[in-house]
């Protein structure tokens, strides 16, 4: 049912087409049965009477001496065979359907209540009718192909033959309805995926399509527009607030004022000049991946540059990669996460009277590529552990660092959602926070 419900809509409507065309052909056939019953029943019964009534005229009327001959040339020529009727003969009654109980009615109405109608008797099969000369029964064995239905295989070609035809042409019409959504959808998908869409057409198809068509279009160059104009603001905010801060540390230099002073000013400005290239870093666009890259090979030496930084702070940073891993990630933006999540963990990973110690590790999980930066900290509470990873959002405990700006798991995870991955944050057994990416496998397509 599960693998169902996953269909397209070219197979859901498809399907559901089809089941209303044959649930309609079932019902018309039924219904054509029931409508032709009682005039079939009528004819059939009107042939048997006959039969039996020209059979025991010709017996009454014809010559003794003449009736062997008659009788032998009513079996050959008509298929007619009489035979005397005794009380002791087995019988077999009509098969119960609605035709012969149709059939037997008409015959016994015409012939009279007293006229049995038997399939088989004493083994011999046949249609046979009882009837009366003179006193003396008898029984007319007529061929069953009399009451067969000869149409029945010929009425369900040409049934299949129209549920064929109705078929295609309805895979036609959804196909046809289907085509634009398709194409409508990948383009979405494309767009969602940082990706340039193909623009969809606008002079062809239903004036609904060419509507909706146009609209998307529309909205790609808007939001190209939007992205164009972001990325120039953001250079001028950029431009227009560190001109200024570069121009009050050379201010600060030159003024007389005591280290003590000077070094606290200018760890403001670090700051403010840091927040700012958060928010650069956040509304920067992922780029897009074009082919594979090779993910214990980037992630080796992200860990071999920032272990010469955490050696040199005191710490200590281990790695535990596995080679041949290979994910379709830019590896810029696979860089610039793993080296956020490193500073994180240097700046948090650390509990008061232990040593910082931060482990690297990158495993293959099935069809994913697990990437670990995992700390033995304070750790974060489990109602945060989503929350963390939102813009803007900093932690109530040990993690939280107020001269932040609650950007750098989110940044993180804005680098991968183009390529598919996600980011985790897992509580460690033995105390600490593990932040694992993990990114779809490349499979060479």
């Amino acid at each position: 049912m599960r693998r169902i419900v996953r269909w397209g809509l070219f197979g859901r409507t498809f399907l559901l087409l089809t089941a209303l065309m044959v649930a309609s052909l079932a019902a018309w056939l039924q219904a054509f049965r029931n409508m032709e019953i009682e005039p079939r029943a009528h004819q059939m019964a009107q042939q048997i009477v006959t039969a039996v009534n020209i059979t025991r005229a010709a017996l009454v009327y014809s010559a003794p001496i003449r009736r062997r001959f008659l009788l032998l040339d009513l079996a050959t020529n008509e298929g007619i065979q009489i035979y005397p009727r005794d009380p002791a003969d087995r019988s077999e009654p009509l098969p119960d359907t609605t035709l012969m109980q149709w059939v037997s009615a008409q015959i016994m109405h015409q012939l009279g209540p007293q006229t049995q109608i038997k399939w088989a008797v004493n083994d011999m099969p046949g249609l046979w009718v009882s009837f009366s000369i003179e006193g003396d029964n008898y029984w007319a064995v007529l061929e069953r192909a009399r009451t067969e239905r000869h149409d029945g295989v010929q009425w369900l070609g040409w049934g299949l033959a129209a549920l064929l035809l109705s078929l295609l042409g309805a895979a036609m019409i959804v196909g046809f309805v289907n085509r634009p959504l398709s194409r409508l959808a990948r383009a979405a998908q494309a767009l969602s995926r940082g990706e340039p869409p193909t623009p969809l057409p606008e002079e062809s198809g239903p004036d609904e399509i060419r509507s909706v068509n146009a609209s998307f279009n529309r909205m790609v160059s808007e939001l190209d527009r939007a992205e164009a104009d972001r990325a120039l603001m953001l250079a001028g905010i950029s431009h227009d607030l560190r001109t200024p801060l570069a121009r009050i540390r050379l201010e600060i230099e030159m003024s007389p004022m005591s280290d003590e002073a000077r070094n606290g000013i200018d760890s403001d400005l670090a700051q403010i000049d840091h927040t700012i290239g958060q928010f650069l870093e956040y509304a920067r666009p992922a780029s897009n991946a074009k082919g594979a890259t090779d993910v214990s090979e980037l992630a080796l030496t992200v860990a071999e540059r920032e272990q010469t930084v955490t050696v040199a702070r005191g710490g200590l940073l281990s790695m535990a990669i596995a080679p041949g891993l290979q994910a379709r990630i830019n590896s810029a933006d696979l860089q610039r996460a793993l080296v956020n999540l490193i500073e994180n963990a240097r700046k948090y990973g650390q509990s008061p009277g232990k040593p910082l110690e931060i482990l690297v590790r990158a495993f293959a999980r099935g069809n994913e590529i697990c990437i670990d930066v995992c700390d033995r900290g304070p750790g974060i509470a489990d109602e945060e552990r989503e929350r963390l990873i939102r813009p803007f959002v900093r932690g109530a405990g040990a993690r939280t660092d107020a001269s932040g700006a609650g950007l750098g798991l989110a940044i993180v995870r804005r680098l991968l959602l183009p390529s598919g991955g996600s980011l985790e944050l897992i509580r460690r057994t033995n105390g600490g926070l593990c932040a694992r990416i993990t990114l779809p496998a490349y499979n060479g397509k």
